[in-house]
């Protein structure tokens, strides 16, 4: 990895309109295709894509009970577990809906709604991500969502991994359908045959998954446009460079644009970690993604003190930071933008990506400098609530057909008037 001043930041700048015309294009031409041709064009880009001639889109009871016998029984009981965990986690998100009232009658107040149908999207290609599906359904339960349907690409024998049925039906989903890529995400805007429309779409995916959500949003909502994966470190010296280039790696081999950066004011823990990441990519079966991931996007940063570390790590935004120092607890409060903060030498970012209960479907990009991990809230909608008495119309009618007036709409300002019986505008 090469070690730098923090002067540079651009090697992280990684959003999706890097990519060329012609994938922008080649998305425009799947989604409107899906949107004339329906399920004909799920099969056919399915064949075309990812080599498969499937027979149905759903998948069967029969493949789900397979998926069973082929995930041992250790593994199912840490899925559930893991599953509890995201619930506990999320339900502490719930919110519910209030009301207030005034002496003169007024009752103002917020409802929240569930969304009605929501369509969870799950990654495949080279990786399988059982993961996903917990942190997608999940949260979007406990908001109460009524309808909630998977969508993932098959494999080349035609089925969806195992792990990732085994976890769609320890969610609680059964709505789940063999479908990948942008034509997945024009079936959940536009609706098909056997796949019905939903009203918003989550969940990461490639690069045509992301284009695809970004042109489908308007018609349908959606979570984020995900970019490829990325974890910063911010360390002192007090910080095992063993542990430090483990967590580097275990974004790096995600993605060749994934990005894995340490911020330190330790030189010799930056060229102990620089050393480590050699040594431990050595072994690692994804070696050739992470390498290209180190080699291309990977950066050590040599700050003078930790407060500057700080301002590093809030210009980046990282989606996974963590903070490795002496006193992690004393930076906390300085930390503006990360979509998650692990904190200390135990908590692995993997932690958070399984088990702990907290969302692994996070910012990227620097949009969480704006923006915050996929939550309960993402799948509920609010409507305000407005009831004047008519103690309160009569005092406060006047005020507002003077605001009406003041900009120019003098049916606004007669609509409230009538309330008070004055006709002399009629």
């Amino acid at each position: 990895m090469r070690i730098e001043r923090a002067t540079n930041l651009n090697n992280l700048k990684r959003n999706i309109d890097q990519n060329s015309e012609a994938q922008l294009k080649a998305v425009k031409s799947i989604l409107n295709k899906v949107r004339e041709q329906g399920d004909a064009a799920l099969y056919e880009l399915t064949e075309k894509f990812d080599k498969v001639l499937l027979s149905e889109l759903e998948v069967t009871e029969k493949e789900i009970e397979q998926a069973y016998s082929e995930v041992d029984d250790e593994m199912i009981a840490i899925i559930k577990e893991a599953a509890k965990n995201i619930e506990e986690y999320h339900v502490q998100q719930k919110k519910q809906s209030w009301f207030i009232t005034k002496e003169d009658g007024t009752l103002l107040g917020q409802k929240l709604t569930p969304l009605d149908s929501v369509g969870v999207y799950v990654p495949g290609g080279t990786a399988a991500y059982p993961s996903s599906v917990l942190m997608g359904v999940i949260p979007a339960k406990v908001a109460g969502v009524g309808r909630i349907v998977l969508v993932s690409p098959p494999g080349k024998d035609g089925k969806l991994p195992a792990g990732v049925l085994v976890a769609a039906r320890e969610s609680g989903i059964s709505a789940i359908y063999k479908a990948g890529g942008a034509q997945a995400i024009g079936a959940l805007a536009y609706g098909t045959e056997t796949i019905h429309k939903v009203d918003k779409i989550v969940g990461p995916g490639n690069v045509y998954v992301a284009l695809a959500k970004r042109e489908v949003f308007g018609t349908v909502d959606i979570d984020m446009i995900a970019g490829p994966s990325e974890i910063a470190v911010l360390a002192d010296e007090t910080a095992s460079p063993v542990y430090v280039a483990a967590d580097l790696l275990s974004q790096a081999e995600h993605d060749p644009r994934a990005a894995a950066v340490l911020v330190t004011t330790s030189e010799k823990l930056a060229n102990q970690v620089a050393e480590q990441v050699k040594l431990q990519l050595k072994t690692l079966p994804r070696q050739e993604i992470a390498r290209e991931s180190i080699e291309t996007y990977g950066a050590i940063y040599l700050v003078d003190s930790l407060s500057q570390g700080v301002d590093v790590i809030n210009e980046i935004a990282p989606e996974h930071l963590e903070v490795m120092t002496e006193h992690p607890m004393e930076l906390l409060g300085k930390i503006k933008h990360a979509g998650a903060i692990f904190l200390g030498p135990n908590s692995s970012e993997p932690v958070g990506d399984y088990f702990a209960g907290s969302n692994h479907v996070l910012p990227t990009s620097g949009t969480a400098r704006f923006s915050s991990p996929l939550n309960v809230d993402d799948f509920t909608k609010k409507s305000s609530i407005i009831m004047y008495s008519e103690s309160a119309i009569q005092e406060n009618a006047k005020k507002i057909a003077a605001f009406a007036r003041l900009e120019g709409l003098e049916a606004h300002a007669r609509a409230v008037e009538k309330r008070l019986g004055e006709h002399e505008h009629e």
